[in-house]
């Protein structure tokens, strides 16, 4: 057999060559793809994973880069670690894909590997047994007026804020009490719209609740106890700990928070203290690793190689600066070579530490992967925390950041929540109706830049497993660069007001792993030559 022969049967067993990967082209789309077309239900489930030429989807074609680029490839292990709300590292979509720290004996209280975290078996709980938390501007009032115009801001927002939601209280309470009215009379926690339309009582009161309900499942549709359950939390937890400066959440943890180098808190427990407030921790990491192709729930974006670290410092309320500086610091230090960060606020008191952490990451090579934020707003003008950016100026190369797509090709196309900027969004990627993991052996539908963040880190982390020559700068531009450009105009923020898409972010496309792994496979190699 000659030398080339050889060289090409040995690359075979590998997938696609080179040479055949050269004359692959690139994803591209023009206008007539980009008329809004209903999703088919079947497709909903893992809609972010289609093609957007063939399925006429906005998705991040990864099916396509599978089946066309890395089947019978080859790729390294990579640690993803997934900065957030705690995750449910016993979810058997997940089984197989969390990071265990080997060098650790689990339960013994000794810091085995000596790396200042006792029995962090797979990540650690920077929050230890807290939960609930103040937002950042509710902190900058309860430490006194100090003259500066953030804390008039912040004094203002606050002020504005409890009253909008004590107004919305006794309509939160006349809903919870109908729905509980309802559940009582059915005997059962969970009902539908056709039990309501089966109730037949001479009970006015009842009558109420039933008519209320029945109001909102025809608003809301079938999910509608569930907007209940969330709109209900969302007003007491924001009135009772959010925005309450009488609360004090961070007690229990017993570190001083403005004390960068008081590190000795938090323990080993990455589910929390009650695995159901994981559920953003562990739906984020299903994104990016639950079991592809078992039909059982979603599919991640990595089939295999990936491990999830997970660091539980984002509470129910606003992160602290310190522990997102020091949950960075600990996945670096602990082998992760992309970090996924989908949370964020207005304010940043520290946010030098932040900095700091995000330079350390990139001093050793790791890339972070932040969601850009759910306030319909342009963060060129009003910032979302934390950013790579110090005086107009970036920091670091080493920090991406994403906007949520919805499920349209059309106008629509842009997540009516998401922000959005020119200057401080970098791409976009599918972050509407995301079906995931979830505590307790179950999934759900999410949505949020939250979502988006791990769909574009699944792809960052697929790059860094089968090209791990390449630097966490070259993948963020891998990102960026070989995205699928969307030549249209798209709504934006409260106002749905209309621009270029390529005013939305600084590269004006949507992230598409089928173009990812064709320049990074073209880049590695030239490279080595």
């Amino acid at each position: 057999m000659g030398v080339l022969a050889l060289v090409t049967a040995l690359l075979s067993c590998y997938g696609p060559s080179y040479a055949q990967f050269k004359n692959l082209a690139p994803i591209k789309i023009d206008k007539t793809i980009l008329k809004a077309k209903p999703i088919k239900e079947n497709d909903l489930m893992r809609w972010s994973h289609l093609d957007i030429v063939n399925d006429t989807v906005p998705g991040m074609s990864v099916d396509r880069a599978y089946t066309e680029l890395l089947k019978k490839r080859k790729g390294t292990k990579i640690i993803v670690g997934v900065v957030d709300s705690g995750l449910d590292v016993d979810h058997p979509d997940l089984k197989g894909h969390i990071w265990t720290n080997t060098n650790e004996i689990p339960g013994n209280n000794i810091d085995d590997d000596k790396n200042g975290f006792v029995d962090d078996i797979h990540g650690w709980n920077f929050l230890g047994d807290a939960t609930d938390m103040n937002l950042e501007l509710t902190r900058i009032v309860k430490k006194g007026d100090d003259g500066s115009e953030e804390y008039k801001k912040a004094k203002a927002e606050l002020d504005k804020k409890i009253l909008e939601l004590k107004q919305q209280k006794p309509q939160v309470n006349m809903i919870a009490k109908a729905d509980q009215d309802i559940r009582s009379y059915l005997k059962k926690e969970t009902y539908s719209k056709e039990d309501l339309k089966g109730i037949s009582t001479k009970d006015a009161g009842l009558n109420r609740s039933k008519m209320m309900m029945m109001s909102i499942a025809t608003q809301a549709g079938d999910a509608f106890q569930e907007e209940i359950k969330s709109y209900v939390e969302y007003v007491n937890d924001h009135l009772n700990y959010n925005l309450n400066v009488e609360f004090d959440g961070r007690k229990v943890i017993g570190d001083n928070p403005e004390d960068i180098n008081d590190k000795n808190y938090g323990n080993g427990n990455v589910k929390g203290p009650d695995v159901e407030d994981a559920l953003h921790g562990t739906h984020v990491a299903g994104i990016i690793a639950q079991v592809r192709g078992n039909e059982i729930g979603g599919d991640g974006v990595v089939a295999k190689n990936v491990e999830i670290m997970a660091i539980r410092a984002v509470p129910n309320g606003d992160e602290y600066d310190k522990d997102i500086a020091l949950a960075i610091r600990y996945a670096v230090d602990n082998g992760a070579k992309v970090i996924n960060g989908s949370f964020g606020k207005d304010y940043s008191p520290h946010k030098e530490w932040v900095w700091d952490a995000i330079k350390y990451a990139e001093s050793k090579d790791v890339l972070i992967v932040h969601a850009a934020g759910n306030d319909s707003k342009n963060i060129d003008v009003e910032p979302n925390f934390p950013t790579d950016e110090v005086n107009g100026k970036e920091i670091a190369d080493n920090l991406i950041t994403i906007g949520a797509l919805n499920t349209d090709t059309g106008s629509k196309i842009v997540a009516d929540f998401s922000n959005y900027g020119q200057k401080n969004v970098d791409i976009f990627a599918p972050g509407a109706k995301i079906y995931a993991t979830i505590p307790n052996n179950k999934y759900k539908y999410e949505q949020g830049t939250s979502m988006a963040a791990p769909n574009a880190a699944g792809v960052a982390a697929l790059i860094r497993s089968y090209y791990p020559q390449l630097t966490a700068s070259q993948v963020k531009h891998i990102l960026m660069d070989s995205g699928v450009a969307l030549p249209s105009s798209v709504n934006v923020g409260e106002e749905k007001t209309q621009i270029p898409f390529n005013n939305t972010c600084v590269s004006g496309k949507i992230v598409n792993a089928y173009n990812a792994i064709l320049m990074a496979d073209q880049m590695s190699r030239t490279a080595k030559k």
